[in-house]
């Protein structure tokens, strides 16, 4: 509460300082420990060099989720002059209430845009009415974490590239280690929480990997209904057939404790793992698993935020030169070195500008190698209730086994269908 009165406060004195040539723009950032640090970092570094545009740094008020906060807000007309904390799937819903400033209406947007991520990634951000309201900013490609020991344990020479021999693998790795009938050791750990977000981190990912870098929607319409989603969920419903998936949760770490040996995961996990592992624990990371037969790189999840200027912005311009800062290589190499998250740009292992991170942090090296190859999510408002759809189905076909593959994918299309003309 005390964050949300600040921000006010904040914001009722930038909209009222506009006359004397000195703009003062309100930032909020994400809430954890890192990104305030970075923020913080960022804006001090800007207002020593920028006396005319000043920044306040807020981090985002407290709430179960920021999209609920950054709705609210939207909702009261209390938004912040520039947000970095942007899930894009909630972007639609902002434009269509006219809260965001159109970026590509600034003359070197696009010049800008294609120095840094280029043309390929950038349209992933288009909006429905041909217009760029987000700019991508950091990403966290989604891999799978695996137990080194449990796989040479279990004679893995190497991580399965398909489903069958990741099936084939399970069967090795999954053991009952006290004789009561019951596994004690999984092969991987796959959520049965049906809450829609759940499923950004099982069936979304392998999808767009199975897909070849596909999302769920074309032109606006449904367009999964397909043999890439078939074999996704029936992969997972022989996970659970199977028994190499385990159908409850865990009250410790199951992948420190040795519970299972691989769960799907980002980059966030390395400092955790660093800091928590066992002495003696050895991990690595590996792509999505694809479909038997398969060609072509692997494409994943990439989970990003992106950055923003509402419209309620009194200084749209100025505050654009700040959002260019926030996106420039100083900022960027700072966003690896704080956070050890990855902004969303090119040829990142190649830039001399950030190999020193890299050096430093061999383990990010197989994240940022996926950069390219990540994509986010479909620009629409009934996201949500997409996924919602999706979750039920996924529940029912692949951890219940009470419909085939083919009926779940089939049904929750239609639902999906159903969803986008409501």
């Amino acid at each position: 509460m005390k964050r949300a009165l600040v921000a006010l406060l904040a914001l009722s004195s930038c909209s009222s300082g506009g006359g004397s040539g000195r703009a003062e723009l309100v930032y909020w950032s994400a809430a954890n420990v890192q990104e305030v640090e970075l923020a913080e970092k960022l804006t001090e570094m800007w207002n020593e060099g920028h006396p005319q545009i000043h920044v306040v740094h807020l981090p985002i008020p407290e709430s179960r989720s920021s999209e609920e906060v950054l709705l609210a807000a939207v909702a009261a007309r209390t938004t912040p002059d520039i947000c970095s904390v942007i899930w894009p799937g909630v972007v639609e819903q902002f434009v269509r209430a006219g809260a965001l400033v159109r970026l590509d209406t600034f003359p070197d947007f696009f010049s800008v845009m294609e120095s840094r991520v280029g043309r390929k990634i950038l349209e992933q951000y288009r909006s429905s009415d041909g217009g760029f309201y987000q700019v991508p900013w950091k990403t966290n490609p989604i891999l799978i974490e695996y137990n080194k020991e449990l796989f040479e344990e279990a004679g893995i020479e190497r991580p399965p590239r398909t489903y069958s021999e990741f099936l084939k693998a399970g069967e090795k790795v999954t053991k009952d280690l006290d004789g009561d009938g019951i596994p004690d050791r999984w092969m991987m750990f796959v959520s049965t929480d049906v809450r829609w977000w759940q499923r950004f981190f099982d069936f979304y990912a392998f999808y767009i990997a199975a897909s070849g870098g596909r999302t769920l929607l074309e032109g606006g319409e449904v367009d999964f209904e397909d043999s890439a989603a078939v074999q996704v969920f029936r992969f997972f419903r022989e996970g659970f057939e199977r028994g190499i998936f385990p159908r409850s949760g865990f009250q410790v770490d199951a992948f420190l404790g040795g519970f299972v040996a691989a769960q799907v995961t980002g980059p966030w996990s390395i400092p955790y793992l660093e800091k928590y592992k066992p002495e003696g624990f050895r991990y690595d990371f590996m792509e999505i698993p694809v479909p038997d037969g398969y060609e072509g790189p692997v494409y994943t999840y990439g989970d990003p935020k992106n950055i923003v200027i509402f419209s309620t912005c009194g200084h749209p311009r100025r505050a654009w030169e700040f959002v260019k800062y926030l996106i420039s290589d100083e900022a960027d190499r700072m966003l690896l070195e704080v956070t050890n998250q990855l902004p969303i740009r090119r040829n990142l292992l190649e830039d001399p500008k950030f190999s020193d991170y890299f050096k430093k942090n061999p383990m990010m090296v197989k994240f940022a190698r996926q950069v390219p190859h990540t994509r986010g999510v479909d620009l629409v408002p009934e996201l949500k209730e997409i996924f919602d759809a999706i979750s039920m189905e996924f529940e029912a076909t692949c951890i219940y086994s009470r419909k085939s593959p083919e009926e779940g994918i089939r049904d929750a299309a239609e639902r999906c269908r159903q969803i986008l003309m409501e």
